[in-house]
């Protein structure tokens, strides 16, 4: 190998990756300032009509005007629809005003004006440390359709975490936040609208019902666990965003032997944040005890002969068409390791689960 070639196996890494985290930062910058230029616009809006209540006679047309000249100025971004979206997203989020303001005077040219806006003399008088909105404007576009403002923090601060637009609707159409909150107290429900699901204990990663649609099963009797195990391993992308966070799969039909007899645990998955083995086991009919019975013998197999002396107990779930609530009580202990949790290849209906969260919440409240 010659000097030359060993100067461009050494630099070309180094400098590629240089470029590509450069090309990211400036596409976040990019879009950051895209956001915060919305709530800019938004906020004129807003300010020019609190001026007088009879601006509201002219409001419509006032917003296609503006709509006509931004686009023939500026091309694509400005219609009606969009400047009603900016409008909505400042009267959403102006909450955060005197915190985001710094950053606005800091990267976007104002244009002249005799007076400061208020939320600028605020936040240059205090110093306030900006806080950046980390999402793109499609995902902020959709999470302003969300009313109440618990579920859409939730859902903004998961969204944070990576998730494509796509990923978002799905979740939120699943209705993930309503599953999540049905397997907590009010305190935790309280939680997840400031801090998103956090990751602490096994119970924190179980949600009932858990929603397959994206294995594009069709709902019939007829199907065997081993397409429903198929199904999910060729999903398995899918699978994992909708287990949760930290999860990484290990093995489909994981063999071990006891007593001379081979038993095969369906999915084995490891949790990092847990740092724990996960088992799941599906069943396409009703919960019986000897699923149960089943699952306890595969988590006492982990825990003496697979965990390691520094991993937490194993957590065994069974994916179950339909759960038997009274036969999993008096099966299991109470401080057991295994939960068992319903499956459906449809998306709920948010109404419903909704309306069986507000029915929760008024049974504890009795």
């Amino acid at each position: 190998m010659t000097e030359l070639t060993q100067a461009i196996d050494d630099l070309l890494p180094k400098i590629r990756s240089l470029i590509a985290s450069a090309r990211d930062a400036a596409a976040r910058s990019v879009n950051t300032l895209q956001v915060l230029t919305n709530f800019e616009i938004g906020r004129l809006i807003v300010e020019h009509e609190q001026e007088g209540a009879e601006r509201a006679v002219y409001g419509k047309a006032l917003m296609q005007e503006l709509a006509t000249s931004l686009t023939g100025e500026f091309g694509r971004g400005f219609s009606r629809r969009n400047l009603e979206y900016m409008r909505k997203f400042y009267l959403t989020y102006r909450d955060r005003e005197p915190q985001i303001a710094q950053t606005v005077s800091a990267q976007l040219p104002m244009a002249p004006s005799d007076q400061t806006p208020p939320a600028l003399e605020a936040a240059e008088k205090t110093q306030t440390s900006s806080a950046f909105f980390t999402l793109s404007w499609s995902h902020y576009v959709f999470l302003i359709s969300i009313e109440n403002p618990d579920e859409r923090s939730f859902y903004e601060i998961e969204a944070s975490a990576g998730w494509t637009l796509a990923e978002l609707k799905r979740q939120f159409n699943s209705g993930l936040y309503e599953r999540l909150a049905l397997s907590r107290d009010q305190e935790a429900i309280r939680d997840l609208a400031h801090e998103g699901q956090i990751v602490a204990e096994p119970k924190d990663v179980l949600k009932n019902p858990y929603v397959l649609e994206f294995l594009g099963l069709e709902e019939r009797p007829s199907y065997s666990e081993s397409d429903l195990e198929s199904a999910i391993i060729d999903k398995l992308e899918n699978f994992l965003l909708e287990l949760g966070k930290g999860f990484l799969f290990e093995a489909r039909q994981k063999r071990f032997t006891f007593d001379e007899e081979h038993f095969f645990v369906d999915l084995v998955f490891y949790n990092r944040l847990l740092r724990c083995y996960v088992l799941i086991d599906l069943k396409i009919g009703k919960l019986s005890h000897q699923d149960l019975g089943q699952m306890q013998m595969y988590v006492n197999y982990f825990d003496r002969y697979v965990k390691t002396a520094e991993e937490r107990p194993t957590v065994g779930i069974i994916l179950c068409k339909k759960k038997h609530e009274a036969l999993v009580e008096i099966t299991l202990p109470e401080d057991s390791s295994i939960y068992a949790s319903e499956y459906q290849l449809y998306l709920p209906s948010k109404e419903k689960l909704r309306q069986k969260l507000l029915d929760w919440a008024q049974e504890g409240t009795e």
